[in-house]
């Protein structure tokens, strides 16, 4: 890791093999997924997923999202999440389908002491809502999803400055940049206070050239058009 870059960097996946391998490699100081990551890497059993990843990192932070709908059900799916390791964050939606909030119930999971990765903010005013819900006492995470926002056409520097802001009346809880698109976001995401940045395998294989010299950066660039018109075959002047 560059001295510079003092942001906690989580992989984003759920390829056990890859996250194993960050695991061992030095960089990635912790883990998130979701169902849709889950979906993309072929899981079929959720729960013995989770369980051979607890078992192969049982040392770093470990993020698996409730799949259930309804409060009581996530509850009971947030009990059994959170039982299968002490470095387990257990992530919840801040909202369910029908836009109920899932603030009360974050109130009562933690409140057993059950580490919460609230996910799926994309406001600073539900974050705030969020960390407000929170009993003290308990590591907790804030995941807004700045990359989504972005998307839309909304900076989102300003209200994740804010939520990191909010975030300081509460030792123990963590903000983390989530929905990364591009490695610049972990400068961004350090720049606005976050304790954590979650990041897909091609944002991190890019630190390899962090703060390369420009002009050799240019140099790459003409060798990779060079390259690719040798392999077109293609000529302008007959």
């Amino acid at each position: 890791m560059n001295n510079d870059i003092k942001i906690a960097v989580y992989a984003d996946g759920a390829d056990i093999e890859k996250m194993v391998n960050y695991y061992k490699g030095g960089i990635v100081t912790g883990f998130t997924t979701n169902p849709s990551l889950m979906k993309k890497a072929g899981v079929t059993d959720y729960m013995a997923f989770a369980k051979e990843v607890v078992k192969a990192i049982p040392d770093m932070p470990v993020s698996f999202e409730v799949f259930a709908d309804d409060m009581p059900t996530m509850e009971k799916e947030a009990e059994a999440i959170s039982a299968l390791g002490e470095n387990v964050f257990v992530k919840i939606p801040f909202m369910n389908t029908k836009y109920e909030k899932t603030t009360e119930l974050i109130k009562r999971l933690t409140a057993k002491k059950i580490q919460v990765n609230a996910t799926v903010i994309m406001t600073d005013v539900q974050a705030k809502e969020v960390i407000d819900a929170i009993c003290p006492g308990v590591k907790c995470i804030i995941s807004i999803f700045a990359g989504r926002v972005a998307d839309v056409g909304i900076d989102p520097k300003p209200m994740v400055k804010e939520a990191c802001s909010y975030a300081k009346k509460n030792k123990d809880i963590k903000v983390l940049w989530a929905s990364c698109r591009e490695f610049y976001n972990i400068i961004e995401a350090q720049n606005c206070g976050c304790d954590i940045i979650t990041a897909p395998d091609g944002v991190i294989s890019k630190f390899k050239d962090y703060k390369m010299d420009l002009t050799e950066l240019t140099h790459n660039g003409v060798m990779a058009f060079a390259n690719d018109i040798k392999s077109l075959g293609f000529t302008i002047l007959k």
